[in-house]
């Protein structure tokens, strides 16, 4: 299943969310430009390689934040910008932009941290926006679970587009890895490069924080769980 778009339009410009956004893609430059030698360095660095990770040395957990901004390909990348795309807007539509930045930060610290304690080889570096992506997700599955996910279904060769609710779209995904992620703790290496366990612990973060960060303002707002056809 590949998502469209949402059927939810946001009621303030995704200012954040765009600054995220645009961050990761310049940083994806940043990080091809680099020669082979100096690319794996920076990967070295920057990444979360849980065999780096002292827990009583503060300075080698700066990588629990800065995994967040990096990605290893090109379809890594736009994957994520897309996904973020179709739910982030809305969850800063709803949290504000100053309290979205930090759930978003906060969110793929808490997937990294997951991510960390599960590995199964802890020297394969972690990378990606997609655990902090999976916050905004589990926001969005608690916030807006009537909304609809226009969604594309391969079939065979042919395909074609359906709308599922959010609450089933997103349920189905994080189901999928809760079952990839248990699987992959008998393997000796990860199960096709995915970090399933930062999946895991973003989205969880999403559904237990989100109403938190929302404290006082929500009710102002007023919100209701409706969805806005377009």
């Amino acid at each position: 299943m590949f998502p469209i778009r949402d059927t939810i339009r946001s009621r303030s410009v995704p200012i954040v969310n765009w600054l995220i956004m645009i961050s990761n893609v310049l940083i994806f430059f940043h990080q091809s430009s680099l020669p082979e030698s100096e690319l794996n360095q920076f990967i070295q660095t920057w990444a979360l390689v849980p065999s780096d990770v002292n827990p009583v040395n503060p300075f080698t957990w700066l990588p629990f934040l800065s995994h967040i901004w990096l990605h290893g390909s090109l379809f890594h990348l736009i994957s994520n910008m897309w996904t973020l795309l179709i739910f982030g807007d809305n969850i800063e539509d709803r949290l504000g932009s100053g309290r979205y930045l930090l759930f978003y930060i906060l969110g793929g610290i808490s997937a990294g941290a997951l991510q960390y304690f599960f590995t199964t080889d802890p020297n394969i570096p972690a990378l990606g926006a997609s655990g902090a992506i999976a916050a905004v997700m589990g926001a969005y599955f608690l916030f807006f679970p009537r909304a609809r996910v226009v969604t594309f279904i391969p079939i065979f060769i042919f395909g074609g587009f359906v709308e599922i609710p959010a609450i089933f779209y997103l349920g189905i995904w994080f189901l999928t890895q809760v079952f990839s992620g248990v699987a992959s703790l008998g393997m000796t290496t990860g199960m096709g490069g995915v970090a399933w366990w930062a999946h895991i612990g973003g989205f969880l973060f999403g559904l237990l924080m989100a109403k938190p960060f929302c404290v006082g303002r929500c009710v102002r707002q007023n919100y209701s769980d409706e969805y806005y056809p377009w």
